[in-house]
């Protein structure tokens, strides 16, 4: 893909559920296009849904953005903007693209019930263009309120109100080629009865006053920008460049949701993934780089590229991003986590995490092999015999990374035991686990008294 100097994207999120991995994906490629060609990422909260936007919701977007390192340049709300929307909608309705209808939703789910008795698509039939003014008035008498249609240009002389086939086209930064068909669409609302206005609106609105270059977001939107496109034309302005992603499904291949709890970011960040690991498998999920952890999001956005990214859906998977999570931690220099080791409790400085770093999942687990090694356990006995030797064998101290093939060397000759039948006894008894870091680095952190007791069957 061609680079784009200073593009101006947004994220838009509704603040009416917590984010997830599928949403996030979505603000990341915003980000990253954003970030690798000089532009700004905008945070947009379309939170015209009275009833189900919150607060609550909304600090929750902004907290996991910045947990993630997203920033943004500019925050805008959509309930801040309705007088704009009533301004551009009296436009539209002066120069005819926006009508009234009064049909209320069990009449129009009745006519779609007819139409599909007859075989016919399911298309609004442009009742609300047929009214006189004595007709909206009598209705209106009657205490119904008019919702407002954006007509869609499909149609003409010849047809009257009926749609003829009208294709829209754009050259998609994602999916190449894409047309929709709006002589097979109704024309949609855009103003309920209530005077609030609809996503479709409101959007376009925004991107054009905030100058919105490129839109990049979900398959499922594909159809609704043929739409925003003649309402962007209907306004007179420029159409943004649209991409269109694969969306990212569950593991059982359903859409994800903001019910699915388990997949927010609240809940990654909850057990303890760092932000770069979910940060990389959001961008690299679905495209033909390797999912691999990156360091820092400067990394992401060299690699970035919308022609990687496919058109077809990707597999969410819990467990690659935990041991995308494991991996990033693997290389992990101490500096970078010495302040949060030291908030766990975790001491032995750089020594003890480059002991350790090669079995930690998540960060915290750190925590578990400093108590392993420094504090009182249950050692697990499997060879009495030979670790009763090994007690009476071990070195003076100080230890350090050479006491370990000293110990289990003399235990060895003393023996005549190798191989799995002398290590796998020594770490049950000395950690009480059957896998961990290697007892070089961490048996100086065990120190004697505690490896002769935990030798011996007893806690230490």
């Amino acid at each position: 893909m061609a680079r784009i100097m200073n593009p101006t994207v947004r994220f838009a999120p509704s603040p009416t559920g917590t984010l997830h991995i599928g949403n996030i994906r979505t603000a990341v490629l915003n980000a990253l296009l954003a970030r690798k060609d000089g532009g700004t990422f905008m945070l947009r909260l379309d939170d015209t849904d009275r009833e189900r936007s919150t607060e609550e919701f909304a600090e929750a977007i902004r907290t996991d953005l910045r947990w993630l390192g997203l920033d943004w340049e500019r925050e805008e709300r959509q309930s801040d903007r309705l007088g704009r929307y009533a301004e551009v909608a009296e436009t539209l309705k002066a120069s005819g693209h926006l009508y009234a209808c009064y049909e209320t939703e069990a009449e129009l789910d009745l006519k779609r019930k007819r139409l599909r008795a007859r075989g016919l698509p399911p298309i609004y039939d442009r009742t609300g263009l047929r009214l006189s003014d004595e007709d909206r008035a009598k209705l209106e008498a009657e205490g119904r309120r008019p919702h407002w249609r954006f007509r869609l240009p499909n149609s003409g002389p010849e047809s009257g109100l009926s749609p003829l086939p009208t294709v829209v086209s754009w050259n998609d930064m994602i999916r190449g080629d894409q047309t929709v068909d709006l002589g097979s669409l109704s024309d949609p609302v855009l103003i309920r009865e209530d005077g609030s206005p609809l996503y479709t609106f409101t959007s376009v609105v925004d991107d054009i006053d905030f100058s919105v270059t490129h839109i990049v977001r979900g398959e499922d939107h594909v159809t609704n920008s043929g739409v925003q496109i003649a309402i962007f034309e209907a306004l007179g302005a420029e159409p943004p460049a649209f991409g269109h992603h694969g969306l990212l499904i569950s593991a059982d291949g359903t859409a994800l949701s903001k019910r699915t709890g388990s997949l927010s970011i609240g809940s990654f960040r909850d057990a303890g993934l760092e932000p770069m690991a979910v940060l990389s498998y959001a961008a690299l999920i679905g495209t033909s780089d390797a999912i691999e952890p990156h360091g820092a999001i400067e990394d992401l956005a060299a690699l970035f590229d919308l022609g990687k990214v496919s058109t077809t859906p990707a597999r969410f998977d819990a467990a690659e991003l935990r041991n995308l999570n494991a991996k990033l931690l693997h290389k992990t220099t101490f500096d970078a986590v010495a302040d949060r080791l030291a908030a766990f409790g975790v001491g032995g400085s750089a020594e003890f995490w480059e002991a350790v770093r090669g079995n930690v999942a998540v960060l915290e687990d750190a925590r578990d092999w400093w108590q392993v090694a420094t504090s009182d356990i249950d050692p697990v006995i499997e060879n009495k015999d030979l670790t009763d030797t090994a007690a009476t064998l071990l070195p003076s101290e100080p230890w350090d990374g050479d006491t370990w093939k000293t110990l289990t060397a003399a235990v060895s000759s003393a023996t005549g035991l190798k191989g799995r039948a002398l290590f796998h006894p020594l770490r049950l008894a000395l950690t009480g686990r059957d896998a961990g870091p290697e007892l070089k680095a961490l048996l100086p952190f065990i120190g004697r008294t505690r490896a002769e007791a935990r030798l011996k069957g007893l806690i230490g």
